[in-house]
């Protein structure tokens, strides 16, 4: 306890010194280049997903509110891009009868794909902790199935409680003679829900896919600080797509890959930048903030 008060003392009063020596490990560690990575299985691993996440919670919910959730949610993570990903999804739903098992496996593989380079790029920020203690081949391969369950857990959570907001923002109550309506209500409320579950989804992130037993403490500032950056980039996104970019008229038919991917990229770095942040100040010595970090390295 006494030596992380130390850290939180030395972080508090040097922090730009200690966001140059996180940034120097990122770079060090190929961070861009992980990013890509992670952001190229996500892709292919989304639309799977999200098929066999609906085609499971239509048992539960009405299909048009799933979809409407989910499109709501997942402007969060393609800013300006779910309404193209939502209306394939909505067109695959309408033939699923015909998906077989071979399909079914096939998309169970792919959307696992991104958990597990996740995980290795986690590996790769938090080598010093895969040097310690290595976790067990199984245990990774259960990891993104595991993971993917709790993902479709909380997005039927998530869909009941945003209709019951979506349902208080429809009334109104009456206070000192006027009618005050409840939709500003509702939206703020919805807003801090999607916010909440962004940073519930990064803190699990950084508890469960790096080795080692990390603590919350650390994960939930990691988690914090990757939100707060998200949502300012994906606000500048929103408005690079809708008034400066010309993707449209270099990409043609792929605009909405590219811009996934580019949007996905972009949240792949600032996770892995959240874990860096995390990795960091575990390493963190009292009296030597100074010293340069260390590249994840193969050799012996």
């Amino acid at each position: 306890m006494y030596k992380h008060k130390l850290k939180s003392a030395l972080v508090l009063r040097h922090p730009w010194t200690f966001t140059l020596r996180v940034l120097k490990a990122f770079r060090a560690n190929q961070g861009l280049l992980l990013a890509g990575a992670v952001a190229y299985y996500a892709l292919l691993s989304i639309v799977p997903l999200l098929i066999l996440t609906v085609i499971a919670l239509s048992h539960f919910v009405d299909q048009a509110e799933l979809l409407m959730t989910l499109g709501r949610y997942l402007e969060w993570l393609v800013p300006g891009q779910s309404a193209a990903i939502i209306a394939e999804l909505a067109h695959f739903l309408l033939h699923r009868d015909v998906m077989g098992w071979v399909l079914l496996v096939s998309m169970l593989f792919f959307s696992s794909l991104a958990f597990t380079v996740l995980e290795n790029a986690m590996s790769v920020v938090f080598h010093h902790r895969v040097a310690i203690r290595r976790r067990h081949f199984l245990v990774s391969a259960v990891i993104p199935y595991a993971y993917i369950l709790c993902l479709g857990a909380g997005l039927l959570l998530v869909t009941l409680v945003a209709g019951s907001l979506q349902a208080m923002g429809e009334q109104q109550v009456t206070f000192l003679w006027r009618d005050w309506s409840l939709t500003g209500v509702s939206g703020l409320l919805l807003y801090l829900l999607g916010f909440a579950g962004e940073v519930f989804v990064l803190t699990s992130i950084y508890l469960v896919m790096p080795v080692g037993r990390p603590s919350l403490a650390h994960a939930l500032v990691g988690a914090l600080v990757a939100a707060l950056l998200w949502e300012l980039s994906r606000r500048l996104l929103i408005w690079y797509f809708s008034t400066l970019s010309q993707i449209g008229t270099v990409y043609g038919s792929l605009t909405t890959a590219i811009a996934v991917l580019l949007s996905l990229e972009l949240a792949a770095t600032l996770l892995l930048l959240g874990a860096q942040v995390i990795s960091e100040y575990e390493r963190l010595e009292v009296g030597g903030a100074d010293k340069p970090p260390q590249a994840f390295s193969t050799e012996p």
